[in-house]
């Protein structure tokens, strides 16, 4: 029996080896494909899609707020991974009564690298791992090279209600890497008015395909609403996936940087 803690503080008691996990967690499921652990996941969500996902191997146990409980009872994990934004805290302590639960609590490159770490050593891993940290931290040393200059910007997440992003989040660390500062300094995930655009400093609105899937159509009725800002569509797991989808991020981003922004 080995002990462990999450991003939580929680204390987890795993015996080794670990064969059965269940993914929680969309850019996790990721990244565990990326640490060679595609065969021990019994369970994912729906919303764990992504390119080189294998969709005949797990079972679907619901989404991120609602699981079914009795089909991950069936699937008897040895490990769920979780995450405090995206899973709920109901569902956290419903499976921590029966099975370890690995709680990721991410706002910041850091705390990604630290979630990639522990479950390196969890899973038997360290060696991918910390290559794969060593990789991200190379990318972001040769990414901050470029010294971009600063641009503003809103990062909306949601329509109707209109919803942009606050400085507690992924995503704005995420932007502040490529020097785009959110004009937004609420916390968490903020309604915005039109008029709150509309006076807002920022120089470009960025339209994320996720949670709402932003589209053309939705670009032109923000340039008609907005004139004097520039718009942009923008791939939103680049910025909200801390997995090892941050290794792409960087590509993804000096792209942005150097073709629209």
């Amino acid at each position: 029996m080995r002990e462990y803690h999450d991003q939580l503080g929680r204390k987890l008691s795993i015996e080794k080896p670990i064969t059965k996990i269940v993914s929680l967690v969309p850019s996790i499921t990721e990244l565990l494909y990326d640490l060679d652990l595609s065969r021990h996941i019994v369970g994912r969500t729906k919303f764990c899609v992504f390119d080189g996902v294998d969709k005949t191997t797990a079972s679907i146990v619901g989404g991120t707020k609602q699981v079914h409980f009795d089909k991950i009872d069936e699937l008897t994990p040895d490990l769920i991974i979780c995450n405090k934004e995206e899973n709920t805290l109901e569902i956290v302590e419903t499976l921590a009564r029966s099975y370890p639960v690995y709680v990721s609590a991410i706002q910041t490159i850091h705390g990604a690298l630290s979630m990639i770490e522990d479950l390196g050593e969890i899973l038997d891993r360290e060696t991918i791992s910390l290559a794969l940290i060593k990789e991200i931290n190379n990318k972001q040393v040769a990414f901050h090279k470029q010294q971009f200059p600063e641009v503003k910007c809103l990062y909306m997440i949601w329509n109707k209600p209109m919803m942009t992003i606050g400085m507690d989040t992924f995503i704005y660390h995420m932007l502040q890497e490529m020097n785009c500062t959110s004009v937004v300094r609420d916390f968490r995930y903020p309604e915005i008015t039109e008029d709150g655009i509309r006076n807002s400093s920022a120089e470009y609105i960025l339209l994320s395909d996720e949670p709402f899937p932003f589209g053309v159509k939705h670009k032109e009725e923000f340039a008609k609403l907005f004139p004097d800002k520039k718009i942009i569509l923008v791939d939103g797991s680049y910025f909200s996936w801390y997995g090892s989808r941050i290794l792409k991020a960087y590509d993804y981003m000096l792209n942005l940087r150097e073709t629209i922004l």
